[in-house]
């Protein structure tokens, strides 16, 4: 299930690292000491175009190598940052923005009207379900894998939401990463690749090119 404990939100915003770093909560869907039930509050935040420079938002789907048809799934979507712009760039195709918040929701699906984005699909997702309503042929978590409780049962029920060859795509803030959650929330990327393993996948690509976080491509292992 999607922890709902951790302190994220409020030590970023309090902890005078600035807006830059305010938006590593941005895939989480709420916290126990702060709540992201004000999307558009939060979508002033979470959308800031300042957080384009470390985020490389482009250049993360550009290494995704995305086909036009393409069926995407971002769990923890919050205010769509990421799943606007994979619209964009899968005309053919569909996006899922998975959020447990439902004023994310709502302002996700609000949010795809006002800017004729009509392939994409806000989902209400539960803890321990996306509830994605198709396989998909990418899964993606920003920021989100640290809030997961019981993983490797999340992840197993995972692999039956991709199709055959489809791929999970982890992006997470690495430990020694000036900005983020508090490195005691944090996962190091080793324990991710053992993890998603102990799932029943294997890592298919690993890229380097984000300043703060890493950023692991795994596929469902053959038998």
């Amino acid at each position: 299930m999607i922890r709902t404990s951790l302190i994220t939100a409020v030590v970023l915003l309090l902890g005078g690292t600035g807006l830059l770093a305010i938006p590593a909560a941005a895939q989480s869907p709420h916290t126990h000491q702060h709540s992201f039930g004000d999307a558009e509050k939060w979508a002033q935040v979470f959308d800031d175009p300042k957080r384009d420079a470390w985020q490389k938002p482009h250049e993360v789907i550009q290494a995704l190598a995305l086909k036009p048809d393409a069926i995407i799934a971002d769990i923890g979507s919050g205010t769509g940052y990421f799943a606007a712009r994979f619209a964009h760039m899968v005309p053919k195709g569909r996006v899922y923005g998975v959020d447990t918040e439902p004023d994310m929701v709502k302002y996700l699906a609000e949010r795809a009207k006002r800017e004729g984005l009509d392939n994409i699909s806000a989902v209400a997702g539960a803890p321990d379900d996306p509830r994605l309503p198709e396989k998909a042929d990418l899964i993606l978590l920003v920021d989100v894998f640290h809030h997961i409780d019981d993983r490797e049962r999340y992840f197993r029920k995972l692999r039956e939401s991709l199709k055959p060859g489809g791929r999970i795509a982890i992006i997470d803030f690495r430990m020694d990463s000036p900005d983020g959650p508090p490195k005691s929330a944090r996962i190091a990327p080793d324990r991710v690749k053992a993890e998603l393993k102990g799932a029943g996948y294997t890592l298919a690509r690993e890229h380097t090119f984000l300043p703060n976080q890493y950023f692991l491509i795994f596929r469902a292992a053959t038998s």
